[in-house]
C-alpha cells in the first residue's frame, strides 16, 4: 500500500519458448566458448526477507498489510514446501552457489566458527572460490547486475559484492545492522560494533535518518532509472535483500501506529487465528495440527506489564513488514513505469524461519576483531528499551519464541534449527514466464534451486570453471517445470536433500524426513531445544512435525539416516566432537 492505495500488479503468464538446456561436460568446447544471453533473454528481481515468518504475508495467512506482496502472490505460484538453511549466510550460499553451504563456504555462520569448525574446508566463513556466484555467471552473460541491501558472505574488499559479479551494489557486509543507521556514530565505532556498508566497492554508511528498506529500494530503484534512461538494452538481474524484519526491531512511527493494539491477546491467540486462515487458504491441510509451542510463557502468566512489552513489539515487527512490503510496491512501480516489468521473473523468498531468542542488546560477536571482548553497557550505546521507546532508532529488541512461534504455524520450532519451523520459507513466483492465478505448488523446493532457475531462463549453461579455475556443478533443479505448471515438482521420490547447522541435522527424502536436535555436549549446543535421537515425520500429511514415526517406521528411519550420513560424508560436514568447546548459538544473527 503506497500512499494509502493499493499498487493493482498485473503479469502476464507468458512461457518462454527457450528448451531446457544439457549441462556441459567441462573442458568441451561449449564450455569454453563465451555465453551470452539471447535478446529475449528476461530480467530477474530476487526479493530476500530477512527472518520473515512463513505465514506473515496476506497470502501466507497473515493479519500485517501486504497488498504488494500478496498481488504479485496471487498472481503467480505460492510455494508451500520451499526450504532454506536454518540461518541467513548459509542461505545467502546456498543462493548464489546452487550447491550446499558446507560446499560453498558457510558450513556454519562466520560468527559462529569454533574450534572444531574454523579452517576446516567449507567452513571459510565467506563465499568460496569453489563456487561462482549467480552474479558472476549472469554478468558474464550479459546481464547487467545490481544490488541493494544485505550481503553476509563476506567482509572484504575480495568477498563483497562488487568482487562476486555485481555490477552495481549497496550492501551491508555484515548479518545485521540498526535500521536507521544508528550504530554508525562515535559510540559504536568505538565498541567495534560499527557496520560495514560498500557503494560500489568503496567506503559507505546508511544515510543518517534514513530507513533501511527505504534506501535499500531507493538505491535499487536508482540503478534500475540509470540503465533505462541510459538505453541499455541488456536484461538485468537485481537482488534485493532486505534487513528487515531482521532485529533490532525498529519502524517508522507512523508505520507502527497502524497496529496499535492488534497483538493485545498475545501469541496463543495470534498462532490460532493464522494456523485457521491458512487451512482457509489451503496451504495447509485441513486436518493440520500445529506443534506445541516452545520455550516461551504462556501469555496469561504475564503480568500487564509485561504484555504491554511483548505486544509492542510485535506491532514493530508488523510495521516492518509492512514497510517492506510499501518499497516492494515501489520497485514494481518503477519497472512497470520503465516498461520492464513484462519481462522480468521475480521471486520472493525468506531467508530462514523467524527469530526466536530474547534479544535486548547487541552479542559480542558482532564485535570488530575482539568477538570475545567484553560490550560496554546498553546505555553507553544509547539504547534505551522502554516500553515507549521501543521501535525508535535507540532500541534495541527481538520479539521472543512466542511470537516467532505465532509466526511459524504450524511448524516446530524457529530460525537456527533443522525442524520445519526454521527452514520451511513463505516463497513466491510471478511475471514471466509463470503460469499463475494463485496456484499453490507443494513441491519440495530449495534455495539451491534458485541459480539453475535463473540460468535456465537466461539460457545460459553452468560453465565447468570459472575464473580460471574448475567450479561445483548446481546441485538444484531449475524451477521452470513448477513456475510453467508443466511438472508438480522437480524431485523425484528418491533424491534426498540434507540439512545441518549447529550439529542440529535433517533429511528430506520424498515426503518423509528425519531431524536430530543435539542434546548439550560441553557448551557446544547449549540451550535451545535437544532430543538426542533421530526423529521421522511424514511432512505431508504433518507438517507441524508433531507424530514421530521413528518407532513404527524403523526401515524407513535407518534408510533416511544413512542417507544423513552419507550427504555429511560426501559435503564434509564436521561432526559434534565430544570434548570440543564453542560459542553456543544463542542469540543468532
Amino acid at each position: 500500500m503506497i500512499g494509502g492505495k493499493f499498487l493493482a500488479v498485473a503479469l502476464p503468464a507468458l512461457i518462454l519458448a527457450t528448451p531446457l538446456l544439457a549441462e556441459p561436460v567441462p573442458g568441451s568446447p561449449a564450455e569454453a566458448a563465451p555465453q551470452q544471453a539471447p535478446r529475449d533473454a528476461p530480467n530477474f528481481l530476487v526479493i530476500v526477507a530477512d527472518d520473515l515468518g512463513w505465514s506473515d504475508l496476506g497470502a501466507f495467512g497473515g493479519e500485517i498489510a501486504t497488498p504488494n506482496l500478496d498481488a504479485l502472490a496471487l498472481s503467480g505460484v505460492r510455494f508451500t514446501g520451499f526450504h532454506t538453511a536454518p540461518t541467513c549466510s548459509p542461505t545467502r550460499s546456498m543462493l548464489m552457489s546452487g550447491v550446499d553451504n558446507h560446499e560453498a563456504g558457510l558450513g556454519t555462520m562466520a560468527e559462529l566458527l569454533g574450534p572444531a569448525t574454523r579452517g576446516q574446508p567449507g567452513y571459510e566463513g565467506y563465499l568460496n572460490d569453489r563456487v561462482a556466484s549467480i552474479a558472476e555467471l549472469l554478468r558474464a552473460g550479459g546481464y547487467a547486475t545490481l544490488m541493494a541491501g544485505k550481503w553476509h558472505l563476506g567482509l572484504t574488499p575480495d568477498r563483497e559484492p562488487a568482487a562476486r559479479g555485481f555490477e552495481h551494489s549497496f550492501a551491508l557486509l555484515q548479518g545485521l545492522s540498526n535500521h536507521f543507521g544508528a550504530d554508525q556514530n562515535e559510540a559504536w565505532t568505538k565498541a567495534g560494533l560499527a557496520p560495514t556498508y560498500r557503494d560500489d566497492g568503496k567506503p559507505a554508511a546508511l544515510p543518517k535518518g534514513a530507513y533501511s528498506a527505504d534506501y535499500f529500494a531507493d538505491r535499487l530503484i536508482g540503478y534500475l532509472d540509470a540503465s533505462a534512461k541510459a538505453g541499455d538494452k541488456r536484461p538485468f538481474f537485481a537482488y534485493l535483500p532486505f534487513t528487515t524484519p531482521h532485529w533490532p526491531l525498529q519502524a517508522p512511527a507512523e508505520t507502527i501506529a497502524k497496529y496499535k493494539g492488534r497483538y493485545d491477546a498475545g501469541y496463543e491467540a495470534l498462532r490460532a487465528e493464522r494456523l485457521e486462515r491458512q487451512k482457509a487458504l489451503g496451504l495447509v491441510p485441513a486436518d493440520a495440527v500445529a506443534h506445541s509451542v516452545e520455550l516461551a510463557r504462556p501469555w496469561a502468566s504475564l503480568s500487564p506489564e509485561e504484555r504491554a512489552v511483548e505486544a509492542r513489539k510485535m506491532e514493530v515487527y508488523a510495521a516492518m513488514v509492512d514497510r517492506m512490503d510499501q518499497n516492494v510496491g515501489r520497485v514494481i512501480a518503477a519497472l512497470k513505469a520503465q516498461g520492464r516489468l513484462d519481462n522480468t521473473v521475480i521471486l520472493f523468498f525468506a531467508d530462514n524461519g523467524p527469530e526466536g531468542n530474547e534479544i535486548k542488546a547487541p552479542s559480542p560477536r558482532f564485535k570488530v576483531g575482539s568477538p570475545d571482548a567484553a560490550l560496554p553497557p546498553a546505555e553507553a550505546l544509547g539504547i534505551d528499551n522502554s516500553l515507549d521507546n521501543i521501535g525508535k532508532p535507540t532500541s534495541y529488541v527481538g520479539y521472543g519464541p512466542g511470537w516467532a512461534q505465532a509466526n511459524s504455524v504450524p511448524s516446530w520450532l524457529v530460525k537456527g534449527y533443522t525442524t520445519e519451523g526454521g527452514i520451511r520459507v513463505s516463497a513466491f513466483a510471478a511475471g514471466r514466464g509463470v503460469k499463475g492465478g494463485g496456484r499453490i505448488a507443494n513441491a519440495n523446493l530449495d534455495v539451491r534451486d534458485v541459480a539453475p532457475t535463473l540460468l535456465d531462463y537466461a539460457g545460459l549453461r553452468q560453465p565447468g570453471t570459472f575464473a580460471g579455475h574448475a567450479i561445483l556443478r548446481h546441485e538444484g533443479h531449475s524451477l521452470r517445470p513448477v513456475l510453467a505448471a508443466n511438472a508438480n515438482g522437480v524431485r523425484s521420490a528418491d533424491e534426498t536433500l540434507g540439512y545441518e547447522l549447529f550439529f542440529r541435522r535433517a533429511l528430506r527424502k520424498g515426503d518423509w524426513k528425519v531431524v536430530f536436535l543435539p542434546a548439550p555436549t560441553n557448551n557446544y549446543t547449549r540451550g535451545g531445544v535437544s532430543t538426542g535421537r533421530w526423529q521421522l515425520f511424514n511432512v505431508a500429511t504433518d507438517p507441524g512435525e508433531t507424530k514421530d514415526l521413528a518407532a513404527a517406521e524403523p526401515r524407513r528411519l535407518a534408510d533416511l539416516v544413512g542417507a544423513y550420513e552419507r550427504y555429511a560424508r560426501a559435503k564434509g560436514v564436521v561432526p559434534l566432537p565430544a570434548d570440543a568447546q564453542a560459542p553456543a548459538p544463542a542469540a543468532r544473527p
